[in-house]
């Protein structure tokens, strides 16, 4: 996967085949109504990043959107603008020369389907896949993005880190201030969700996704809460703003990067319009982020 590339004329025509509007809500953007087995870990071996012709240096980049109930918003700005607007700016900005994007939609780890992930791309199929994701609305505020992550440590065969030691990036997106980690809550959903046992903790999980990505999680803080559990797994790697920001989301996540790769805020920063540059600098002014050559320890 990963050939090809990303243009905003491609996202103009599947934008219009698919009639999304500005006026189009989450239901008449995202039409399935169950998941797709296409996008079911139980079915998944492996997703893989691998380089070509197009892109010989290939950079995996996973972004999670947590789908239940109360993000619904996000999933629907994703779709009609922050996907063009961060693929439009990773180009223009050069901060990733060979980006392959993986969607991932995470839940509730009672939902029916706590996980899909959709191949890593590098055209308009990121768009047609993740339009093509169940959003399940469930969620009883016990989410869970370890699954995701541990999907990304057992599940994905990187170029990027086989052939040149780096490592990718993993951010996921929500409003849920917990993180369910207790193993003897969540063992039987890593089991019905993957189709494998899994004995070790969240904190082991996490440690084996550093290996090969870089994970970050974007808080969307809407009542002054702190976003416990995750600050504890992520410290000095969770993002937080308003729900009100979200339009913010392409230059923080791409900042975010380009910080991993050495630049300053202040020139992260100052790279973007006046008046996103306020929102871009409180998310990231806590980020404590290590020499990427060494490689973030936690």
């Amino acid at each position: 996967m990963g050939r090809g590339s990303y243009t905003a004329s491609d996202w103009s025509k599947l934008k219009n085949s698919r009639n999304i509007g500005n006026a189009a809500n989450e239901k008449e953007i995202f039409r399935s109504r169950q998941c797709d087995p296409r996008f079911d870990p139980k079915f998944i071996q492996m997703r893989e990043a691998r380089d070509s012709e197009d892109h010989p240096e290939s950079l995996p980049i996973i972004i999670g959107l947590d789908v239940t109930g109360s993000m619904g918003y996000l999933a629907e700005k994703v779709a009609k603008e922050a996907l063009n607007e961060t693929m439009m700016k990773l180009y223009s900005t050069n901060a990733v020369k060979d980006p392959a994007l993986m969607f991932a939609a995470y839940g509730d780890y009672m939902d029916r389907n706590p996980l899909q992930v959709t191949q890593f791309e590098s055209d308009i199929r990121i768009a047609e896949q993740l339009l093509d994701l169940w959003l399940e609305d469930g969620g009883n505020g016990d989410v869970v993005p370890n699954l995701l992550w541990y999907f990304a440590a057992k599940h994905t065969a990187l170029d990027n880190y086989e052939k040149r030691g780096k490592k990718g990036f993993i951010f996921t997106i929500g409003d849920d201030a917990e993180c369910r980690t207790h193993m003897n809550e969540i063992g039987q959903t890593y089991e019905r969700v993957l189709g494998e046992k899994v004995t070790i903790g969240v904190e082991e999980v996490l440690k084996q996704t550093t290996q090969k990505f870089e994970v970050f999680h974007l808080f969307l803080d809407s009542a002054g809460r702190k976003a416990k559990s995750i600050v504890k797994l992520l410290p000095g790697h969770t993002m937080v703003i308003a729900p009100s920001e979200i339009d913010a989301i392409p230059e923080i996540l791409i900042s975010t990067m380009q910080m991993v790769g050495g630049t300053s805020l202040a020139d992260a920063v100052a790279q973007w319009p006046e008046v996103r540059r306020p929102v871009v600098e409180k998310a990231l002014k806590d980020l404590k982020i290590s020499d990427a050559k060494k490689g973030i320890v936690f």
